[in-house]
């Protein structure tokens, strides 16, 4: 049987699940929880009830009930909208062999829709030894159903005939000269509030620097990441641009708020996506997440040993874009923008990367370019 490991905390009714989809998936006042990973020994879904606090529920998952294949999956009722998470992997430590299990490290859903940072938060305790359950990034459970899009569709935009403000969320609206009150600015609703000035400039559609969740520190330099080009969760808004809430999953909304206010001001929405590295860094960076699930599978390896990463982004490491897994990773992550947050169009940064097989060598005919092209989504 799938275990609760805390005697303190009540049983809950829990079912094997199913695996897919991947991620956390609400359905009917539960959850479906699902993770790929490949070379580990033990898996646990962790369950919080503040972002700054330690587990109030860890279960271990049964590889005999929770696990098909390669993806380890579990449901739970009573879990819904809201529920902070993550997870926590065990197998070999084996650099040599490529692999970088951490079981002491709580581990973000390479599937989060939103995530939630405690302000203890600091990449360097995900490399030190010990548990970092409480000050690490938790995984938040989102359900997209829960928002009324009304009738927003996408503008209508001719060709040739676009005018793109590339925009930074947090920069635009900052600095008090954007006149708006100290509680939006730097923020998705301070974008809205500035849509007329967008309009009087003649721009329909805006192009957004990085908003995918990052992380804003840097391990080894002493300076916050400001452009967000260090991407920690591909389905998730970053967090930091959403005003403050209680409730962790509110940045969804106010993403999906300012997204619908530009359409209805003919204004299109165009994310600058990073999908060729990750702020996990080199092999001595911290463990957040694609590393502590599978590092075989995420990442592609130097050509000479497996313990270090082919660095083609210049940012320590390389995301393996053309590995089955990771193809799926990324498409399924643009197909979410589009489908549950209305992204109109993207801009891939580096997107060079995508071009190299899982050694790093150029392929003539990349299949993930090829399915990113012909996708009917």
């Amino acid at each position: 049987m799938t275990k609760n490991q805390n005697p303190t905390t009540k049983i809950r009714k829990i079912r094997p699940g199913r695996s897919f989809p991947l991620g956390a998936t609400v359905q009917h006042g539960a959850t479906n929880f699902c993770v790929f990973s490949r070379n580990c020994t033990k898996v646990e879904l962790l369950l919080f009830d503040k972002v700054d606090a330690e587990p109030a529920e860890v279960i271990e998952l049964n590889p005999e009930i929770n696990r098909t294949f390669y993806y380890w999956h579990i449901l739970l009722e009573g879990i819904t909208h809201g529920q902070l998470y993550g997870w926590r992997v065990h197998g070999p430590f084996e650099p040599k062999a490529g692999l970088f299990f951490r079981g002491d490290k709580l581990l973000v859903d390479p599937y989060a829709r939103a995530v939630a940072t405690p302000e203890s938060y600091h990449p360097s305790l995900a490399v030190q030894d010990g548990d970092n359950s409480s000050t690490m990034m938790k995984s938040v459970v989102v359900n997209p159903d829960l928002y009324d899009w009304g009738d927003d569709q996408p503008p209508l935009v001719l060709p040739g005939q676009t005018v793109i403000y590339e925009m930074h969320v947090a920069g635009f609206t900052k600095h008090e000269s954007s006149r708006l009150d100290e509680s939006i600015r730097g923020s998705y609703r301070g974008v809205i509030e500035k849509i007329p000035y967008l309009k009087s400039l003649g721009v329909n559609a805006v192009e957004l620097l990085p908003v995918q969740q990052f992380d804003k520190y840097n391990l080894h330099i002493d300076q916050v990441n400001y452009w967000g080009y260090n991407p920690v969760a591909f389905f998730a808004p970053h967090n930091e641009y959403a005003t403050k809430s209680a409730n962790h999953a509110a940045v969804v909304d106010e993403f999906r708020d300012m997204v619908k206010a530009l359409h209805q001001a003919n204004i299109r929405v165009i994310l600058d996506v990073v999908y060729n590295h990750t702020a996990e860094g080199d092999e001595t960076g911290p463990t957040l997440s694609l590393r502590g699930f599978e590092n075989r599978a995420y990442y592609i390896p130097h050509t000479e040993d497996r313990g270090r990463y082919a660095d083609y982004s210049g940012c320590g490491n390389t995301i393996n874009g053309n590995q089955s897994i990771v193809r799926r990773l990324i498409l399924d992550s643009l197909r979410y923008w589009v489908s549950e947050m209305h992204i109109d169009a993207f801009r891939f940064d580096l997107a060079s990367v995508l071009a190299r097989d899982e050694w790093g060598e150029p392929l003539k005919s990349p299949p993930i370019l090829w399915e990113i092209e012909s996708d009917p989504v």
